[in-house]
């Protein structure tokens, strides 16, 4: 079905799992990002931003919030320019109040969806993909959005069957 590229951002350190703060050494979403690097041969692109979050939990949701009520673009430590050369355009991240955090939008905002195939994915704690399919819809203008897929943070670990059958059915 073509090549395919999976944009994502993820939370290393303290995140919200099953009800408790804990800390991860990956983020979930890096997980899930992974196995679908590896189910769809895919290549990968970390959105990462110049100014890091709060290490704390707490106060990393209240900044995150403030971003999406504000329409605030997080600055990018590093910027795709295109995806000319990708038929697939996988957009991953967890659930930040609803939809993504605000710095995927900072990269989908900078880049041509037109004929473009576009996916939401998304780590969440009980959401499932929640605005992902329609945060995709308003910023990849003249793509068409695929399947969606919705993976339990606190399962991520153990997701790959679920995620490799996914990216088979939609990407391979």
């Amino acid at each position: 079905m073509g090549k395919t590229l999976v944009i994502y951002y993820s939370r290393r350190g303290q995140n919200y799992v099953n009800g408790k703060i804990v800390d991860l050494p990956k983020g979930n979403t890096e997980i899930v990002a992974e196995f679908i690097q590896k189910a769809a041969n895919a290549d990968l692109f970390e959105v990462a931003t110049k100014k890091a979050y709060p290490d704390d939990y707490t106060k990393c949701t209240i900044e995150a919030k403030d971003e999406l009520r504000n329409d605030i673009r997080p600055e990018l430590v590093e910027m795709l320019s295109d995806v000319a050369s990708y038929d697939n355009i996988v957009v991953a991240g967890p659930c930040w109040w609803g939809t993504y955090p605000a710095a995927i939008f900072t990269q989908l905002e900078q880049l041509d969806f037109a004929g473009k195939k576009v996916f939401p994915v998304m780590t969440h704690e009980g959401s499932g993909l929640a605005g992902a399919p329609a945060a995709l819809k308003k910023y990849c203008q003249g793509a068409s959005v695929g399947e969606g897929l919705a993976i339990h943070g606190a399962e991520a670990v153990s997701s790959e069957k679920e995620v490799a059958a996914w990216a088979k059915r939609n990407l391979v």
